[in-house]
């Protein structure tokens, strides 16, 4: 009888491209005739944004855009004035190879940024902003799944991996109109916002996926001006309910949709009375969904011949792994300053993760978190100047997985949920960040599967003597495949003569080693 295999397709991604790309930012702006005297700097922040990209052959192409934002105060050093710029780039990477139904990854991230004031009117930048891009593609890969003829044994393993992966994109675009309360005052200029997007909730609804969340808005407001300025915190929350087309999609995907701000610019309108007390606030948001069928296929990871000579061809095969998510949470707090160096006063403080990585502990059963908290605040220092010092502190946090839960790999999410402040009666200002982390942990990035085995059937494998059963001395936990193997026997005739239940010993003992042809 011939050695008949059968043979299963696993599909895996493929990276195609992992890269970093810097673009330089430069600002040479100068003031208009309307804008008050610089007389000194306060606070340059530059966020950069992917607005869109495109995979045409082998080339990545992307559009970055990078809002620069800049505080200064003019002469009677109170009143913050407020310089708003944008740049905007077109970029191209080399893929290399061409790919088809590319599932594209573009994080782009401030590297640094240096400005000054050249003269009274007249202000410079230099700065660069870093692009991670990550292009995947999809192979097939061909392994065994079963064999029959010339007294073959295999050893199966199921396998849970990624069957077919669909991806989206929508941009939604939420405009709102806000009105202050009547505690508040009225607005002389917009100091600084920021907008985030967590996750959001799914439901299927006839082949389409329906997104709902909420992106939260945190600005800080002049309000009054001159001697009578003060600085005003507000938070508000814009909802978005979207509909988003993916072909394919049924009940049978596990379905994640990821949203990232593209923009969020906040005017001030007049309200009924024409004064400013009213916000209108235009944000665009991408949702990124990402939908994976998975399958499950039994696989051979070792065979042999119990009576031939075989060659069997084991390979690493890269079969996407489903990872287990789960949400965890810590606290960090840092002691920011002491005495005199405390502001005399704080109208509000907000921190940013930055350079996350993480990794599974040396014990197997933890993740090890690490990276930088940048705290951040507006206040007013003892000379009551306006001031939006940083300050960087690095973390590190050993978070145990549970039970069920083991893997080699491990990637993180971590976001600030929360920032408050503390000052003692000792003088000293501690701040503290309520962290959420997404863990996603991969069991491993490949498998070892059997590709082909070829058997010699014209000759038999050489046994030490002419014997119907064997003892052997085995040691607990070990494999009973292993044993099976050595001796060029069955494993099901192991297990079936020694009355074992499990596939490895649950204790050491003698055995006896039935020998099969």
């Amino acid at each position: 009888m011939d050695l008949k295999l059968t043979k299963e397709t696993v599909p895996a991604a493929e990276m195609i491209y992992d890269g970093l790309q810097e673009q330089p930012v430069e600002l040479d702006y100068i003031l208009p005739d309307y804008c008050p005297d610089i007389f000194r700097l306060v606070r340059c922040e530059a966020f950069p944004v992917i607005t869109e990209w495109a995979v045409s052959g082998d080339k990545l192409t992307y559009e970055l855009r990078c809002d620069i934002h800049i505080l200064y105060c003019g002469e009677d050093g109170s009143t913050v004035q407020a310089v708003d710029q944008q740049r905007s780039f077109t970029r191209t990477a080399e893929l290399g190879k061409s790919v088809s139904s590319p599932e594209v990854r573009i994080i782009a991230k401030t590297g640094h940024v240096n400005f000054r004031a050249v003269n009274k009117r007249r202000i410079d930048l230099r700065g660069a902003v870093s692009v991670k891009i990550s292009v995947a593609g999809e192979q097939q890969q061909e392994v065994i799944s079963d064999a029959e003829g010339l007294n073959i044994q295999l050893k199966k393993v199921p396998v849970k991996y990624a069957a077919q992966r669909l991806n989206a994109v929508k941009n939604v675009h939420i405009e709102e109109e806000i009105e202050l309360t009547a505690a508040q005052p009225d607005i002389s200029g917009i100091i600084s916002c920021r907008c985030s997007a967590s996750g959001c909730e799914m439901k299927l609804i006839s082949g389409k996926l329906l997104a709902k969340g909420e992106a939260d808005v945190e600005l800080l407001y002049a309000g009054g001006g001159g001697e009578s300025m003060t600085v005003e915190p507000m938070s508000f929350s814009l909802g978005y309910s979207q509909i988003i087309d993916v072909d394919g999609l049924d009940d049978s995907f596990d379905c994640t949709v990821s949203p990232e701000v593209v923009s969020c610019d906040i005017s001030i309108t007049g309200g009924r009375d024409g004064d400013n007390r009213v916000l209108r606030c235009e944000a665009e948001l991408r949702l990124c969904c990402r939908a994976v069928r998975t399958a499950t296929v039994m696989i051979a990871e070792d065979a042999f011949s119990t009576v031939y000579p075989c060659n069997v061809e084991i390979s690493d095969i890269k079969a996407e792994q489903i990872p287990v998510v789960y949400d965890e949470s810590f606290r960090h707090s840092a002691r920011l300053a002491a005495g005199d160096d405390v502001p005399q006063n704080i109208y509000a403080m907000w921190s940013e993760p930055k350079n996350i990585n993480a990794h599974i502990g040396d014990d197997g059963r933890s993740v090890v978190i690490s990276g930088m908290l940048v705290y951040s605040m507006a206040a007013k220092d003892r000379t009551g100047s306006m001031i939006m010092p940083d300050r960087e502190e690095a973390f590190e946090e050993t978070i145990g997985l549970p039970d069920n839960i083991g893997g080699s790999e491990v990637t993180a999410e971590v976001r600030v949920r929360e920032t408050s402040y503390d000052i003692s009666a000792e003088g000293v200002l501690t701040a503290k960040a309520d962290m959420a982390v997404k863990l996603s942990v991969y069991s491993s990035d490949s498998i070892k599967a059997v590709t082909d085995i070829s058997v010699d059937d014209s000759s038999r494998k050489e046994r030490d003597g002419d014997y119907a059963i064997k003892l052997y001395f085995g040691t607990e936990n070990e494999s009973v495949w292993d044993i099976a193997k050595r001796y060029s026997t069955s494993v099901s005739a192991v297990m079936e003569e020694n009355e074992l239940t499990g596939e490895r010993l649950e204790s050491g003992g003698m055995l006896l080693i039935p020998i099969v042809s």
